[in-house]
C-alpha cells in the first residue's frame, strides 16, 4: 500500500489496539466479523467501490456502512468499519486487504491475551513447513476446482484437536479464501502479523540438529541485543547444514557454526 491507504490503515490499526485494550470486547468476536466483513466486500465489488469512493463525502460513506453493518455486526465492529471508510483509499481493494488484516490481527491479539500467541506462532510456522515439504498436501490446499468444504475438511483433518483454535481460524481463512495470495506468502504475513503483537522480530533458525535451551537463549539474547528488538527463533532441522547453523532475520542470512556466530555477534555488540 502507498500514499492515502497507508494512512488509513495505519489509523485503522491505531484503533483496533485501543478497542482491545478494552477487556470488555471481545478479541475473537470482532475477529470473526470483521472476516465476514472482508468476505462480503471481496464479493461486492461495486459496494466497495462506493465505499472507497473519493468523490463521496467520507461521513456520507460511514453512514451507508452503518446502514448495511449495524444490524449484522456488534457496535463495535460497525464503528472500526465506519472508521475505515470515512478515511481515503488509493485503491478500493485496500480497503478489503486493511479489513482482513485487521481480523487477522484481532485474531492474534485474543490468542495473546489468553497466553497462546508464542504457540500460534510456532504452529503457524510449522504448518508452513509441513506445506511446502509435502507438494500433494499443497496442491490440494490450493486447488482451485476443490470446494470450500473439500479444503475446511482436509484442514480438520490436519488440525483439529493438535493446534490452538486461533490457529485453525487463520489458517482456515488462509486456505478457503486467498484472495489472490499464495498460501506461502499468506503464512509470512499471518506470521509476520504475530510478532508485531509484541513488537519482536522473527529469525529462521535453521541447524543441522535441534538446539539445546541453552543454545536457544543464547541465540536468542545476542540477536536480541544485535538488532535492539525482542526476537523469536523458528526452528527447523536440515542435516545438510552439516553441524552449522543459519539464521535469517529479514533479507539479512547469517551463516557459520553456531559457536562462531555466537561468538561474532558478542564481539560487534562489544565494538
Amino acid at each position: 500500500m502507498n500514499g492515502a491507504s497507508r494512512e488509513a490503515l495505519a489509523a485503522a490499526r491505531e484503533r483496533l489496539d485501543a478497542l482491545t485494550d478494552n477487556t470488555s470486547v471481545d478479541a475473537g468476536s470482532l475477529a470473526g466479523e470483521l472476516a465476514a466483513v472482508t468476505a462480503l466486500l471481496d464479493r461486492e465489488v461495486s459496494l466497495r467501490r462506493v465505499l472507497t469512493d473519493p468523490a463521496q463525502a467520507g461521513e456520507a460513506k460511514a453512514e451507508l456502512a452503518g446502514r448495511l453493518f449495524g444490524g449484522q455486526v456488534s457496535g463495535t465492529t460497525a464503528d472500526l468499519v465506519a472508521g475505515l471508510v470515512r478515511s481515503r483509499w488509493s485503491r478500493s481493494r485496500d480497503l478489503v486487504d486493511s479489513v482482513e488484516e485487521l481480523a487477522d490481527t484481532a485474531d492474534l491479539t485474543a490468542a495473546q491475551q489468553s497466553g497462546k500467541l508464542d504457540e500460534v506462532e510456532d504452529e503457524l510456522f510449522r504448518f508452513g513447513r509441513i506445506v511446502s515439504s509435502n507438494t500433494e498436501l499443497r496442491a490440494a490446499l490450493t486447488d482451485r476446482a476443490a470446494t470450500t468444504a473439500a479444503k475446511s475438511e482436509l484442514l480438520r483433518s490436519l488440525l483439529g484437536g493438535r493446534a490452538n483454535a486461533t490457529t485453525e481460524r487463520l489458517v482456515a481463512r488462509l486456505v478457503t479464501a486467498p484472495r489472490g495470495r499464495s498460501l506461502e506468502s499468506g503464512l509470512e504475513s499471518l506470521s509476520k502479523l504475530a510478532a508485531e503483537r509484541r513488537n519482536r522480530m522473527v529469525a529462521v533458525v535453521t541447524s543441522a540438529v535441534p538446539l539445546s535451551d541453552t543454545q536457544k537463549q543464547r541465540l536468542g539474547a545476542a540477536l536480541a541485543k544485535l538488532y535492539g528488538r525482542q526476537m523469536h527463533l523458528n526452528l527447523d532441522v536440515d542435516p545438510e547444514v552439516l553441524g552449522g547453523i543459519r539464521v535469517q532475520v529479514g533479507d539479512e542470512v547469517i551463516n557459520g557454526s553456531i559457536a562462531d556466530r555466537l561468538e561474532d555477534v558478542g564481539r560487534r555488540m562489544a565494538s
